[in-house]
């Protein structure tokens, strides 16, 4: 029992807020020397995680380069490009990148979007750029808003999208149960297939709430638009 103390380290350090890399670490320490194992031990298990879990640790390269790219100005080139389309709204814009999200998670490239490498550098300032060329400055409210939704569109096109591969990780999980424990025979293939209506229907519903968006956008930025354009008008006239 005295193992599980580690549990509890894990919830106290999340309920205080700490850094999370440095309480799961803390954590793995103890419960390894309360388990009786030795320090080497313990490191020795910490090298062999990592080792064997590469395509999950693979952030630690990508995101300085990300941030490297932020920092020399992909953020505003994204809002740039996107202002010379004159008819893509906020909301299509995000249709159409929920579209290409489910495409490619459906033939098995997941990692090509995501939020930190796709949505924060690329996505999210597209899709306030398209806002911002229609109504000027945004609140900071309403950027929020924005980026919620580019980050659900992601979400959304990545979870109904790789369930049409038949070779991802969830289907190969339900076949595997299923044939082991009820003694089916079950063909991933099958499973697949039958995830394309679902999927087509996410693109729908949800692409119905991104396109409701403009609306949302209309009803609250034009009245503001309106009164900040009453003083230029007044001046106008003036001169």
């Amino acid at each position: 029992m005295i193992v599980l103390l580690g549990v509890l380290l894990v919830i106290v350090g999340f309920a205080t807020r700490r850094n999370p890399l440095l309480v799961v670490g803390v954590a793995g320490i103890a419960t390894g020397l309360l388990g009786g194992l030795s320090l080497r031990e313990v490191l020795a298990a910490f090298g062999t995680g990592f080792a064997s879990s590469r395509g999950v640790t693979i952030f630690a390269i990508t995101l300085p380069v990300i941030g490297l790219l932020e920092r020399n100005g992909l953020q505003e080139q994204a809002r740039t490009l996107i202002a010379r389309f004159a008819k893509l709204t906020t909301g299509r814009f995000l249709v159409l990148y929920l579209g290409l999200r489910q495409l490619t998670a459906a033939v098995g490239l997941v990692s090509l979007g995501g939020p930190a490498q796709t949505v924060r550098p690329l996505v999210a300032p597209m899709a306030e750029g398209a806002a911002e060329r229609k109504y000027g400055p945004l609140p900071e409210q309403t950027r929020e808003k924005i980026r919620s939704h580019s980050a659900g569109a992601d979400n959304v096109g990545l979870f109904f999208g790789e369930d049409c591969f038949l070779a991802v990780g969830s289907i190969l999980l339900i076949t595997g149960f299923v044939n082991t424990t009820y003694h089916q025979h079950i063909e991933p293939l099958h499973v697949a297939l039958w995830a394309i209506p679902t999927a087509v229907f996410a693109f729908l519903i949800h692409g119905a709430r991104l396109l409701r968006l403009d609306r949302t956008l209309a009803r609250e930025l034009t009245p503001a638009l309106a009164t900040a354009a009453v003083p230029a008008l007044v001046e106008e006239k003036t001169k």
